[in-house]
């Protein structure tokens, strides 16, 4: 029923041209680092002499490239190109598709006892339970969510940096801004929920231009840190960007918020500018950073 239902056993998997293990490889590309091809094999279980051969495929047809390792000489890095990255991101949403329209027809309910029934089959054959963090779900914004996010941008940062309201009240523009003049072509906000309906972060991505867009109110919530939940939203942001033709994401934000900064450097953000100011009451540096898709 499972390989039938996802057709896993279709020789070209949701109707492109790579097999499924060529898709979990594509997957792993683009979501890990510069990784090594050992490395992959390791995560995957894949036979390396298979792997190399997928990896040879993927560089004949422009999508990979490969950096010589500094500190292996006989290792090499793996790289999507651009022409890697906007494949897999119109993979993955062809991916999302295909789930939602299994998914569109059950009621929330349902829904969310199927998503703890797939977190059950993976504490029980993969990882302890104690070592598998609780399933998040991103979804989009329902009526009272704005609400929310502007109340818990200026708990958050009041309790956590000792922001004034200011700050609150930017997120209220922010949040007034996008419900007023919501583009749903180019833009989004997603809601990171917990199964039983804790709201556990956000972020969104609007428009700065038609060339350029905007990540703007990253938050996660202190319960849900260490997660993946941080970079897991971003790299929401970077996805739908390249799926619907930006060419930049540009964001702006304060030097105390090292974990966010760790998270936009490591996918690939550049600080372009950087200004000291006292807007939210203690002297903060603002950094805007870009990331060309």
């Amino acid at each position: 029923m499972y390989t039938r239902q996802i057709g896993l056993l279709n020789e070209a998997f949701l109707g492109s041209a790579y097999s499924l293990g060529e898709m979990r490889v594509l997957y792993e590309l683009a979501h890990r680092s510069r990784p090594t091809a050992t490395e992959i094999g390791r995560t995957l279980g894949l036979d390396l002499g298979y792997l190399s051969r997928v990896i040879r495929r993927f560089e004949q047809a422009g999508l990979l490239s490969k950096v010589p390792s500094e500190s292996d000489a006989r290792q090499s890095l793996l790289e999507l190109t651009r022409k890697g990255k906007k494949e897999v991101a119109g993979l993955e949403e062809r991916q999302e598709r295909e789930t939602a329209a299994m998914l569109e027809t059950l009621p929330v309910e349902r829904q969310r006892r199927l998503v703890e029934a797939m977190r059950t089959i993976a504490d029980i054959l993969g990882s302890p339970i104690e070592n598998t963090p609780p399933t998040i779900i991103l979804r989009p914004p329902r009526p009272g969510d704005m609400g929310w996010v502007v109340y818990r941008h200026g708990v958050v940062y009041s309790q956590e940096y000792g922001w004034n309201d200011l700050s609150e009240a930017l997120a209220a523009d922010i949040v007034a801004k996008f419900l007023r003049e919501y583009d749903p072509k180019r833009e989004r906000c997603w809601m990171a929920e917990r199964p039983d309906g804790e709201i556990v972060g956000y972020v969104f991505l609007v428009a700065h231009s038609e060339t350029i867009a905007q990540l703007r109110l990253l938050l996660v919530e202190e319960s849900a840190r260490g997660t993946g939940l941080g970079r897991r939203l971003v790299r929401e942001c970077i996805r739908f960007a390249r799926q619907v033709g930006y060419e930049k994401i540009r964001l702006w934000t304060n030097d105390p918020l090292t974990a966010a900064r760790h998270i936009y450097e490591s996918e690939g953000f550049e600080l372009i500018e950087e200004e000291p100011h006292e807007r939210f009451g203690p002297k903060l540096v603002a950094q805007t950073w870009e990331l060309v898709l």
